[in-house]
């Protein structure tokens, strides 16, 4: 299991990706047909995601996954976003930072740790004043399971280790 940041290439007022999470939608679903991956976790912010795959143990290669999701999102929507001239040089888009964060889940603690950051990410952002109210987190099926009670996340609440 792999726990992933990606942020777009222009992060401030930046909400791209929750006013296209139809089409990111779609990347994912394409992505995960392409090649297949579990998501456990995951959590849309208006410009960078958090989410945690599970890889099948025949095929771990999840960089290639990334590239095709940022591809298939970037060829989905207008081109008019800021390009830089290293960018330009290479045909590139502006839309996506080209690297991403990852970091091997270790152990069950680790894996508890690094869901309910995901969770907690749009309240640590002031997005929303609990997590249960930003719909673009896989909170609400953790929530359907019984992993989280529906008041989990309240941000006067709640204190969260940091993973950073």
């Amino acid at each position: 299991m792999w726990f992933f940041t990606v942020n777009l290439a222009e992060r401030r007022n930046n909400r791209l990706l929750i006013e296209k999470i139809d089409v990111l939608r779609d990347a994912f679903r394409f992505v995960k047909q392409q090649r297949p991956f579990y998501m456990n976790a995951v959590v849309i912010m208006p410009d960078h995601l958090h989410c945690i795959w599970t890889m099948p143990s025949d095929d771990g290669d999840f960089s290639i996954r990334w590239n095709m999701l940022k591809g298939r999102f970037s060829r989905s929507i207008d081109v008019g976003e800021r390009v830089s001239k290293s960018r330009q040089k290479r045909r590139e888009r502006g839309i996506w930072q080209r690297r991403f964060w990852a970091h091997l889940i270790e152990d069950q603690e680790d894996y508890n740790r690094h869901v309910d950051y995901i969770h907690w990410n749009p309240v640590k952002h002031g997005h929303v004043k609990r997590a249960i109210d930003w719909p673009y987190s896989s909170f609400h099926r953790y929530v359907e399971q019984g992993s989280y009670l529906e008041n989990w996340g309240n941000y006067e609440e709640t204190e969260i280790n940091s993973i950073e």
